[in-house]
């Protein structure tokens, strides 16, 4: 393996950028820049170019106990997301995104995200499918919203704060294979193909991210795009690795049958209802 990097995450969408940029901002990092007296070096690669990721397809909002329009509690957003997964979910980790949430949206204000605005000059909220105050009891207004785009608004900024800071991009390579130790304990590197010049690079690396979205296109219809083929799944299974409720797919109640199409989530907070072929809600 030929190039060293500190870090390599696969996948250029929201969680992959999040994680880049996490890392940069982490006191191990400053650290290591210390010890090292050198910058870490974060390589991110990408099948895409990084702005073509599907976060850019999300439209409605993002959840979050603000309280900028109604109030509002994380433990409210805790009970209805756990709600929301059937009780299938893990508790713990959905008390860690509910708590951190608000912080989380705080941070991609601080980003560059152009949220819209209540009169006040607060980030806007609106309701949503599932969120709800006082455990179920009514409706309240959760989600953070950018017009119809806060996907492509929170793509934009994060790649945007990435390349402010120095983070590596390989784009449109595809990663093939992730090497590990003789002994299949530790992470070694990985493989990637790049689909512009046709030559393969290794990677030597001992901190290995997957970020590499979902896989939509396992079906004949849905609303991913064409990319979202569960590339990094498949890269877990071939080494040997193990995966975690990968039985769990979404699939979204307000899509126009064999279109692909999608009706905003939104369109429910707003009050419409979805209906069988014989009315009932």
């Amino acid at each position: 393996l030929d190039d060293h990097c500190d870090a390599v995450i696969v996948g250029a969408g929201a969680a992959g950028l999040s994680a880049a940029l996490g890392l940069l901002r982490s006191p191990a990092m400053d650290r290591m820049a210390e010890h090292d007296g050198r910058k870490p070096s974060i390589l991110v690669v990408s099948k895409l170019q990084p702005l073509r990721s599907h976060t850019g397809s999300a439209e409605g909002g993002i959840a979050a106990s603000l309280g900028n329009e109604d109030h509002d509690d994380w433990s409210w957003h805790y009970y209805d997301t756990i709600k929301g997964g059937d009780w299938l979910g893990d508790q713990d980790a959905i008390a860690i995104l509910a708590k951190n949430a608000r912080n989380t949206v705080i941070g991609l204000e601080h980003d560059g995200v152009a949220f819209s605005r209540t009169s006040e000059g607060l980030i806007a909220q609106r309701r949503f499918g599932g969120h709800t105050r006082d455990f179920g009891e009514a409706p309240v207004k959760r989600a953070a919203y950018a017009a119809d785009r806060i996907g492509h608004q929170i793509l934009h900024s994060l790649w945007q704060q990435c390349v402010a800071q120095g983070v590596d991009f390989a784009e449109e390579w595809y990663v093939t294979d992730i090497v590990l130790s003789d002994d299949r304990s530790t992470v070694e590197g990985l493989v990637a193909f790049d689909e512009a010049s046709g030559t393969v690079h290794p990677i030597l690396t001992r901190n290995l991210l997957l970020a590499t979205g979902g896989a939509g296109r396992l079906f004949h219809t849905t609303s991913n795009s064409w990319d979202l083929t569960g590339d990094g799944m498949a890269l877990s299974l071939n080494a040997g690795l193990q995966l975690e409720d990968i039985e769990f797919m979404q699939f979204h109640p307000t899509g126009l049958a064999h279109t692909g199409i999608l009706l905003s989530e939104a369109a429910r907070g707003e009050g419409g209802v979805l209906r069988n072929s014989r009315g009932e809600a």
